[in-house]
């Protein structure tokens, strides 16, 4: 706060001197022109314009650096230049021109730095990523869905029509993969009265039957708290003039405490663009407050590198291949990111090591093309991103294809698609998506090839659909290798144990073999696996994938012949 009264004052008394007449014969008569007169109007007018200044900054939350006041030096001076005469209207015009030529130079860096924003986030390009292993399960809980069932838990938490649901964010912690969203206050007059929040909600991300379980912990500054007491101007009255870009998220540690985090960066050029260089963190019941470059900061942390600075950073990468006009004009290797994204229009996800990325598509600048130019990877805790182009030889769907087949497949039912995600399932780029109701409840998971849409399953459960997904990918003739080499093997096997799940439109059967083998079959490959019973022999033609459960191409009933 004394940076904020100190920046505000220095900036005062500059632009009082700009501003007032300083000039004798400036003024209207010599008893105006003594300098008592003079003094006590500079005082004024630097006591009235520091005010306006602290005022404006402490409100929304700029930082304060001196580039940021050139708009008032320039109307100080020009003030200043048309009342005053002399040698002093002479250095005011001056002035005036040195702020001009300032605020050409900031206004104008979107023309001309666009190469040095590329260069800044050029990422790293390869083809694909590899295969997803389908003993994993993906987050994929969507957060419509998590945040509606928070909702309707928000009876565990006490003097609830004190308090909203605040922003709700994905991380691990320990080895969970859980969905974060602190109570809010619900207005000045809650806050007033309540000065403090309760706790946050946590919810499995990957579970979608879990409940969302209330945890009390006691938090002062928050989002939603006012004046000094909220946490993104409180990092700000701590660290004036960093640059902060995106919004505060509420992140956990591994025994479950809270803690507020905060991007910072800095500018590419002239108070443009933004690079990402660690982030602020503060404890929201003591408040505080603690920086660390990206290179330091504490394991728990996912997301360090805000959703909002990896959108900023796609949309440098696919717009300024070729510099700002090409951008607006030629549009040569111009690409577009998506905005179906969960998060600032890109998507959380984590890989086989509970390490955090953002996900991002990128689509052609054509208006009518669904198909997909490649795909993005940013991790969430250094903001190094990697550009997949995909198989070249192939044409992939984009995220928004993904979501009208969904449209399309259930239109009867009005249900629609949400936070679609691409995967390399089995050796095929797929898109996953979960499917919610017109009331933001999840129905199921449909999965479908980016490169051939005819291929798509859907089930109650990501596996359920991985499950139906393999076999549709036999009967589509495309290559199922899970995380391994998987080849075509014939048997002959005899019944032990079987068991039949409902999936969708058909029916899961899985086999116990007499040997110990497990086999999967699904009706809609193979309809006659229905009828399989204990005891029955079988014949059939399996895919050695590894897994516990081997998938099944061919299969003949041997006991229904006899």
């Amino acid at each position: 706060m004394i940076h904020l009264l100190l920046f505000s004052l220095i900036a005062g008394i500059i632009a009082a001197v700009l501003a007032v007449p300083l000039h004798k014969r400036s003024f209207a008569d010599e008893k105006e022109s003594s300098s008592g007169f003079r003094g006590v109007l500079l005082i004024t007018a630097a006591v009235v314009i520091a005010i306006g200044i602290s005022i404006f900054y402490y409100s929304t939350n700029l930082d304060q650096h001196w580039s940021s006041l050139w708009i008032v030096l320039l109307a100080a001076a020009i003030l200043g230049a048309i009342l005053d005469d002399g040698a002093f209207r002479k250095v005011k015009i001056a002035v005036a021109g040195i702020a001009v030529m300032a605020g050409v130079y900031i206004l104008s860096a979107p023309l001309w730095n666009a190469n040095t924003k590329y260069q800044a986030v050029e990422m790293d390009q390869q083809v694909e990523i590899e295969a997803f292993d389908e003993t994993q399960t993906p987050a994929s809980v969507p957060p419509k869905f998590a945040r509606n069932k928070m909702k309707k838990a928000f009876g565990q938490v006490p003097n609830t029509s004190y308090y909203d649901l605040g922003h709700l964010q994905i991380q691990k912690v320990k080895d969970d993969y859980v969905y974060i969203a602190p109570v809010e206050f619900s207005g000045f007059f809650k806050w007033w009265n309540g000065k403090t929040t309760p706790g946050y909600f946590r919810m499995s991300a990957t579970d979608s039957a879990d409940n969302p379980k209330f945890v009390a912990s006691e938090m002062t500054y928050t989002e939603t708290s006012y004046f000094n007491k909220q946490v993104d101007r409180h990092m700000r009255l701590q660290f004036p003039e960093l640059i902060f870009y995106g919004d505060v998220q509420l992140e956990i540690d591994d025994e479950g405490n809270p803690h507020y985090i905060r991007s910072y960066g800095e500018f590419i050029t002239a108070r443009n663009g933004f690079d990402v260089k660690g982030i602020v963190m503060t404890d929201p019941m003591t408040g505080a407050v603690e920086k660390f470059a990206l290179a330091d900061i504490p394991d728990y942390i996912d997301g360090a590198v805000s959703p909002e600075a990896v959108s900023l950073q796609n949309s440098y990468f696919g717009k300024y291949i070729h510099g700002f006009w090409n951008s607006i004009v030629g549009k040569k290797d111009v690409k577009l990111p998506s905005d179906e994204g969960t998060e600032a229009n890109v998507s959380p996800i984590f890989d086989e090591n509970g390490h955090m990325y953002y996900f991002t598509d990128f689509t052609s600048p054509k208006e009518g093309v669904d198909s997909m130019i490649g795909y993005a990877l940013t991790d969430g805790r250094t903001g190094k991103a990697t550009y997949y182009t995909g198989d070249l030889e192939e044409s992939y769907m984009d995220s928004q294809g993904a979501l009208q087949i969904i449209e399309k497949k259930f239109i009867e039912k009005k249900w629609s698609g949400e936070m679609p995600v691409l995967y390399n399932f089995y050796g095929e780029a797929s898109w996953l998506t979960p499917v919610l109701d017109s009331n933001g409840f999840l129905q199921n998971y449909f999965i479908v090839s980016a490169a051939n849409p005819e291929i798509s399953v859907f089930g109650n459960s990501p596996n359920d659909a991985l499950k139906l997904y393999k076999t549709a990918l036999q009967r589509g003739g495309s290559t199922v290798d899970g995380s391994s080499g998987a080849e075509e093997t014939k048997g002959a096997i005899t019944v032990k144990r079987v068991y039949k799940e409902p999936s969708g439109d058909f029916t899961l059967v899985s086999v116990k073999a007499d040997d110990g083998r497990n086999f999967l079959i699904s009706t809609e490959t193979i309809p006659e696996a229905v009828y399989i019973q204990e005891g029955d022999k079988l014949t059939i033609t399996y895919l050695e994938t590894g897994e516990l459960f081997l998938p099944v191409k061919e299969m003949a009933n041997i006991s229904l012949a006899e």
